[in-house]
């Protein structure tokens, strides 16, 4: 929790009315007439709840283009953030949110005070569906009128009732009973607010999996994080506060380039030199424009399969920057085998980021065909395998250099196509291993 700010330092580098101050950022009131925050990083560093604390010239400038990296990319994933611009390179404007008392923290393995909590697994244990808690956020061990024994306990619920239980983070949770049990109006700010859980659930892992093929793409790993959430003037639920490199562990090589470098007593200048390089990294994180062409050889081929297979995932819905376009084109390449060639260069020259699915009805020759002419990724389904089942062999038995791969039903090849661009973008990526993760087992053993 954070406390205000009285002095004139603070008010003077937020450049407003200073709301609030915490031991990394301040939070001041825009200037204007408008509802809308500054949030200011500052350079210090703290671990243990306060106990250590040093300065790191360039942090703040560090955590701020951080977080607008990441929420600029969560923004275009379609996952509501509390950000609207980065405003310098220590500030960034946000929403007024109410914040939520919790942090939500999602992990791909077992690292930190989890290993405390579940000690019979060893370090880095991989989760293949990711793993969720809830935690308290407390200030000087004591949540409302209770006295804690400790601060951010975890939260959990109680069996066979709405009550929520509190547990000691950095205990075994396995024989450890719960040192406090609050009822649901000791917890919640208003009725229903349970009903927000699910949603914030949902939303953080949403948000990792964007995270996780981002750093992915940097050659990182990343293995968990924790955020926040807080409500808009209209009771919208936001991805809010920040996501910097005090939010999460990333690994480089097996190291972590992260705050628990500092935790773990780094050298101040090592752990400078790890948020700066995280910085420059998530400069990089985007999306990327890319493509499904639909290729047809006639007009009477039936694609609604192959569109119900890419609209199953969201994409139509959820990319509304228009980051994945789904393409029709209609030509034989055999009757019209010139104009066939140059519109699939045409089309891939704009957006070369491609995948080409043949769905022809009268001939399997197309998909091998296109497959010769381009270096992009053909699947051909054999329209009429059913009925004529020999044409099969078309599409198996190519030529070398002719890489087409097959799949005869139209929704795996869609799933295909989209595990292709999946590879390259963290929106697809996201949509797909959601639905996958559905289906995943945690082992409960190391």
């Amino acid at each position: 929790m954070t406390t205000v700010a009285t002095g004139p330092e603070a008010s003077a580098r937020a450049g407003g009315l200073v709301l609030s101050e915490g031991k990394t950022k301040i939070i001041a009131k825009r200037e204007g007439d408008t509802d809308d925050v500054n949030i200011i990083s500052k350079d210090d560093i703290t671990a243990g709840d306060g106990a250590k604390h040093d300065i790191i010239p360039g942090k703040g400038a560090w955590a701020t283009r951080t977080t607008c990296n990441v929420f600029r990319l969560l923004r275009a994933c379609g996952i509501p953030v509390a950000f609207i611009e980065q405003v310098n390179e220590t500030t960034f404007s946000a929403p007024l949110c109410k914040m939520l008392p919790y942090e939500v923290v999602i992990r791909r393995e077992a690292h930190g005070s989890y290993l405390k909590r579940e000690p019979h697994l060893r370090k880095g244990h991989h989760f293949p569906k990711l793993v969720w808690e809830f935690f308290l956020k407390t200030s000087g061990k004591k949540w409302k009128q209770h006295d804690l024994p400790c601060d951010d306990p975890f939260m959990g619920p109680v069996v066979g009732s709405d009550n929520i239980a509190l547990y000691d983070p950095a205990k075994p949770m396995r024989g450890q009973e719960p040192f406090l049990t609050l009822r649901e109006d000791e917890v919640f700010g208003y009725p229903e607010e349970w009903k927000l859980f699910e949603k914030m659930i949902n939303m953080a892992r949403r948000t990792f999996l964007i995270l996780e093929k981002a750093w992915q793409l940097e050659g990182r790993v990343l293995v968990d994080f924790k955020v926040e959430f807080g409500l808009n003037q209209h009771g919208g639920l936001l991805l809010a506060d920040v996501i910097d490199n005090d939010s999460w562990r990333v690994l480089e090589n097996g190291s972590y380039i992260d705050k628990q470098v500092y935790r773990e007593g780094g050298d101040l200048s090592d752990v400078a030199e790890k948020y700066r390089r995280v910085a420059d990294a998530t400069d990089r994180f985007n999306l990327p424009v890319q493509q499904i062409i639909i290729w047809c050889g006639s007009s009477k081929d039936d694609v609604a399969p192959l569109i119900d297979g890419i609209r199953e995932f969201g994409i139509a819905a959820i990319s509304s920057g228009e980051y994945v376009k789904v393409r029709r084109v209609v030509c034989s390449i055999h009757k019209e085998p010139v104009r066939g060639l140059d519109e699939l260069q045409r089309l891939t020259h704009e957006i070369p980021d491609a995948v080409v699915i043949a769905y022809i009805g009268r001939s399997n020759g197309a998909g091998p065909t296109l497959s010769a002419s381009t270096t992009i990724p053909v699947i051909t389904v054999p329209a009429g395998y059913k009925d004529f089942p020999d044409d099969v062999w078309s599409s198996l038995r190519t030529p070398s250099r002719v890489p087409v791969m097959t799949v005869l039903e139209p929704s795996n090849a869609a799933m295909a196509a989209l595990e292709i661009l999946a590879l390259r973008s963290p929106l697809v990526y996201m949509l797909l291993r959601d639905k996958l993760e559905e289906t995943l087992l945690n082992k409960a053993w190391a």
